[in-house]
């Protein structure tokens, strides 16, 4: 049985501040550990329900902030800041599932900690189907495509609240809850390990009775950007339809042609700024 892991870094218990999960950061080695503790906790789980098979994909910043060596399982590491399929890069038809680890709320969330969608310079909002979603809402697309379920979140409430909307069984491992968008009240780490392993570990025993994300065809994928440079880049990819002065769709029933045309905004945007 092999697990597909989409891991993040803000959602992770304890981290509330930039200094704590960007490299370079004085803090950044000790959360990483953190991080890498409840990465290691879903595949433990995991393991004790039959997974035999771990894939994690390292999808903070830019994207190389584990050590392979201390991953739990044997699990295989994909790492490096550019890849094309972005955070859910390395999925495919041969996965049984999707765990996705220290995730985080959207930007047009209410107070989530450290919360963004994929580039805050640029995305103000980001809707799926009309309904506001996060990174895990988006990436959702990805697994829809495959026909490979979501079944496991881990982060704050918010982050869990979000991904329910696409996701309607999928098992949530809440380790902190927000106060504020740089304050949060978070489980000890042994806690929050403790959480996690117990929840991954139902989200597999639960496989037969999981389905893939609940996203219906055609997709109408929003974005409201911050600015309207960002919003005259993007026009100018197929797909990509500018509806106002800060805004454009992408609608499509491809939902993998959806998240490519996404991300290739991201990449856009960023070089704007980079």
């Amino acid at each position: 049985m092999k697990i597909f892991i989409s891991s993040d870094m803000e959602g992770t218990a304890g981290v509330v501040d930039w200094d704590q999960c960007v490299i370079g950061g004085s803090q950044y080695p000790y959360y990483t550990d953190l991080l890498t503790g409840e990465i290691n906790a879903a595949i433990e789980g995991a393991a004790q329900a039959g997974a035999t098979e771990f894939l994690v994909n390292d999808a903070h910043s830019k994207m190389a902030n584990l050590k392979p060596d201390a991953l739990a399982g044997r699990a295989g590491y994909l790492s490096g800041r550019y890849k094309p399929m972005y955070m859910m890069q390395g999925l495919d038809e041969s996965f049984d599932a999707v765990f996705m680890v220290s995730y985080h709320g959207s930007m047009g969330s209410r107070g989530s900690v450290l919360s963004h969608t994929y580039f805050p310079t640029a995305f103000a909002e980001v809707t799926v189907n009309g309904v506001v979603a996060g990174e895990a809402g988006i990436n959702a697309l990805v697994a829809a495509a495959y026909r490979v379920p979501i079944v496991l979140v881990t982060g704050d409430a918010t982050t869990a609240e979000e991904t329910l909307r696409f996701c309607p069984r999928i098992e949530t491992a809440v380790v902190k809850k927000s106060v504020s968008r740089f304050a949060a009240e978070s489980l000890h780490p042994a806690a929050a390990r403790d959480l996690i392993r117990d929840r991954a570990r139902a989200a597999v025993e639960g496989l037969k009775e999981a389905g893939p994300p609940d996203i219906a065809l055609p997709v109408t994928l929003g974005i409201s950007f911050r600015s309207s440079d960002y919003c005259e880049l993007a026009a100018r990819i197929a797909g990509v339809e500018r509806t106002g002065d800060l805004s454009a769709t992408i609608v499509g029933d491809d939902p993998l042609r959806i998240y490519q045309t996404f991300i290739t905004v991201v990449l856009l945007c960023r070089g704007l700024v980079e």
